[in-house]
């Protein structure tokens, strides 16, 4: 575990200096903090970054994905898809040590986002592909000259990899549909910009497939324009996502730091329950 973890977050490290500015993609994204990552939409490749990075040097990084999933030991129903994904999720202490539960800190059992033709997320049926999904809410209090900072995880365990792929391209999807979203009342992302990232492509090499979106945040209740960040990867059958909503006095360097942490703990996690073990 633990030699998959720093594995993970050395490359996710690449990831950081080469994949995370989106300059150059698609305009677009998708999803928000309270609700889960988990699109609809028709299935496609995740397309190839068309920003420029400078490729890492050889032999820096992994050449191939150093993962590989047991049949065996994957979730048959959703009693064992549930227990994966409590494993899994990230709570507070996997983003930093100022970070704490939200009220109510999971997502209820059943719930799942459904984006609609005016992109307005609601909520919808969960799909039978899906055997488990979960939600849980973190947050750094406001304090002085810094506003609540809110995040939250998202796991998904599907019946199938084929499934989760189909939701990592339907999510690309959602993006280029609706650049601009409406969260809840009060709450907004617009000018979304989406990248998608096969293995070895704009710096993942943690993952068959990863994506990150990125806009701005708005809220009626706080001043001002504020950062929006999605990250989402796929391990096996199962499809980790971290979100992060800026907030004043919080800094880019700082959100996109602990973002990274949340979704490599949850790699990290994922491959140890579903690896081939020796």
């Amino acid at each position: 575990m633990t030699y998959g973890y720093r594995r993970v977050l050395r490359a996710w490290g690449s990831l950081l200096a080469a994949g995370l500015i989106l300059t150059g993609c698609s305009g677009s994204g998708s999803g928000d903090d309270g609700l889960n990552a988990d699109g609809r939409g028709s299935p496609s490749t995740s397309p190839a970054p068309t920003g420029s990075s400078e490729a890492p040097p050889p032999g820096a990084v992994p050449t191939k994905l150093g993962f590989t999933a047991d049949p065996k030991r994957a979730p048959k129903n959703q009693a064992e898809a549930e227990r994966l994904a409590l494993a899994i999720v990230a709570g507070p202490d996997s983003w930093g040590s100022d970070y704490v539960k939200r009220t109510p800190h999971l997502s209820p059992d059943g719930y799942w986002p459904v984006l609609d033709k005016q992109c307005t997320w609601g909520t919808g049926t969960r799909p039978t592909s899906v055997l488990h999904s979960v939600t849980a809410y973190s947050e750094i209090p406001a304090g002085p000259g810094k506003g609540a900072l809110r995040v939250s995880a998202t796991v998904t365990v599907h019946r199938t990899e084929t499934d989760a792929d189909w939701e990592m391209a339907e999510t690309l999807e959602e993006a280029l549909r609706c650049p601009d979203q409406q969260l809840r009342a009060g709450e907004r992302i617009r000018g979304l910009m989406s990248l998608g990232s096969p293995f070895g492509v704009g710096g993942n090499f943690t993952a068959v497939d990863s994506l990150r979106e990125a806009g701005t945040y708005l809220n009626d209740s706080v001043p001002g324009e504020q950062s929006y960040s999605w990250v989402q990867s796929r391990v096996g059958q199962v499809t980790v996502a971290a979100v992060v909503k800026g907030a004043p006095g919080h800094s880019a360097k700082e959100t996109d730091s602990a973002q990274v942490q949340a979704l490599v703990a949850m790699i990290g996690r994922a491959e140890d329950q579903l690896e081939v073990r020796s």
